[in-house]
């Protein structure tokens, strides 16, 4: 059950003037499209309004209107009256947008996540949500808040991705009807799919060559992982955001239930990323046993240790939720 209504939040909205409005680190296209649309909406209800991500905003999602506005935290943290966390599991996961926060009169907490333990004083989670852009058009429209094509493009964006170009599960009946309404709003539906799905630079295809060079299978077969090295990603000049979605070929191999995609990184940590094709492995209760959470068909977790380590505790729990030795 929700904290908070929407005319409640419609209440904190109105009633307060400096907001920052933030989401997780390595941001993925529903944290940055939400984080605008509501952005641009609070900036026409005449709000100073600052949008922040610990990386600003990603180059493959530049294309995104006023995609200028995200920004990275400032060094010295700031009072602000509203500060809202969109799309984040975990408040931490907010990263240096959070440390910038240096006070705020009140927290809103707006996600998808199950995991999300609820922080803040105005909280709304609809976990049967497919995507926190879908929560957000949703307040914006029962709230009767400033909406026009920017935003509509944003939230198109934000929903699309988080669903897989609606092709996962969790896409609903009601998804449909308001991609549908996104698109009589002004989204031109063929220019917004061909920027996110076909814009790719040519290194990440190189990084998915290598990426499938390191391709194994466990599980007689329904399990299927690969892995990145610093000095690979180093090697290829890869961004951080150049291998989101690449954990889908994998699952998309007829007969895997799980794909695991592990990456190194500098703080001697391991960054897992699950995806289950079906109930048959919830990998939200996974990646909740190394710290982790997100979704029961799509979560991940931060592991410390090597990569071969890390691998090898998270490849296990997976074998063993899918009782792999029976």
């Amino acid at each position: 059950m929700n904290a908070a209504t929407f005319s409640e939040i419609g209440k904190a909205l109105h009633e307060h003037q400096r907001v920052a409005v933030m989401s997780h680190v390595r941001p993925d296209g529903d944290a940055l499209g939400s984080q605008l649309a509501l952005g641009l909406s609070l900036k026409k209800l005449g709000k100073d309004v600052r949008i922040w991500n610990e990386e600003g905003m990603l180059e493959k999602y530049s294309f995104l209107p006023s995609s200028d506005l995200v920004s990275k935290p400032p060094a010295e943290p700031e009072d602000v009256d509203l500060a809202i966390a969109l799309d984040t599991a975990i408040q931490s996961r907010l990263g240096t947008a959070l440390t910038a926060i240096k006070s705020a009169k009140t927290w809103i907490n707006i996600d998808h996540h199950p995991s999300n333990p609820r922080y803040g004083d105005l909280v709304y989670i609809d976990d049967t949500s497919p995507a926190t852009g879908q929560i957000i058009y949703e307040l914006i429209k029962d709230q009767g808040l400033p909406f026009d094509r920017a935003m509509a493009e944003n939230l198109y964006v934000a929903i699309s991705t988080d669903t897989g170009s609606f092709q996962y599960p969790n896409t609903t009946a009601r998804t449909y009807e308001i991609a549908a309404e996104l698109v009589r709003a002004g989204v031109d539906v063929g220019r917004v799919n061909q920027l996110t799905y076909e814009n790719y630079p040519k290194r990440r295809i190189e990084l998915l060559r290598e990426l499938l060079g390191t391709l194994h299978f466990e599980c007689a077969d329904r399990v299927a992982s690969f892995s990145l090295s610093m000095k690979t990603a180093a090697d290829l000049g890869v961004l951080p955001e150049d291998n989101e979605g690449l954990i889908d070929h994998v699952r998309a191999i007829r007969g895997v239930v799980v794909a695991a995609f592990f990456e190194e990184l500098s703080d001697g940590k391991v960054r897992v990323s699950m995806r289950s094709k079906d109930d048959r492995a919830d990998v939200c209760a996974v990646a909740t046993k190394f710290g982790g959470g997100g979704h029961k068909l799509a979560a991940g977790a931060r592991v410390r240790g090597s990569l071969a380590e890390v691998e090898g505790k998270v490849l296990a729990e997976i074998s063993h939720v899918l009782d792999c030795n029976s």
